[in-house]
């Protein structure tokens, strides 16, 4: 391999990194309400979002990208492969955040609701300063873990032409025939984003855990 063919791989990096932080910042957003349907007293919100979740994460992601782009991208609505791409893979972090969500709220214990009620705190304040760190520091571990699968998903969008690390590599295949070797570093490449991610969320664990400990 040339550096010119490692070059224009790692060129691939901007848009893998765009379409994973856009898929799942929307996912992280559009899991909120969803969790909160999901652990709602209403029996019939609550079937709602568990069929809501499930079929978000029983249709295989290349699936509802196809659906997404060939399917309402190319009839009254247009949407751009990277738009496609990051509303496929962001319904998808939806269903998967709103169980982390609910996961993480059931893992704050009842008498944490209930001594911050007996401080008199306000309920916003009750939130932001007792139980959203506890929250948060659950939920973390979870997230980063689903941030670097969907790092690695993000390359389906290489089959709607979005040039991401995976196009390129596919790219430069089909031209040089070097596949394996090709390929190789274009998975060196994600793993070489993948260590300083989980590496940060390492660090920013440790500050919500001294926080939560205050």
């Amino acid at each position: 391999m040339t550096l010119d063919a490692v070059l224009l791989i790692a060129s691939g990096i901007p848009l893998t990194l765009a379409v994973t932080a856009g898929a799942f910042a929307l996912g992280a957003v559009l899991g909120i309400p969803l969790c909160a349907l999901r652990v709602s007293r209403s029996s019939t919100l609550h079937l709602a979002a568990v069929a809501i979740i499930m079929l978000l994460r029983s249709i295989p992601p290349i699936v509802w990208l196809f659906l997404l782009y060939f399917g309402i991208g190319s009839g009254f609505l247009r949407v751009g492969p990277v738009e496609a791409s990051v509303a496929a893979l962001g319904l998808i972090t939806a269903a998967n955040m709103a169980e982390i969500y609910r996961g993480a709220l059931r893992g704050v214990h009842s008498g944490q609701w209930e001594a911050s009620t007996a401080l008199g705190m306000k309920p916003w304040a009750r939130f932001r300063d007792v139980l959203a760190p506890q929250i948060c520091r659950m939920a973390l571990p979870s997230s980063v873990t689903f941030f670097i699968g969907l790092l690695k998903d993000s390359a389906i969008a290489s089959t709607i032409g979005v040039g991401e690390i995976a196009f390129q590599a596919n790219y430069i295949s089909r031209r040089t025939f070097e596949g394996l070797e090709v390929f190789a570093v274009a998975g060196l490449v994600y793993i070489l984003i993948s260590l300083p991610i989980a590496a940060m969320s390492r660090q920013l664990d440790s500050r919500l855990r001294e926080r939560v400990a205050q």
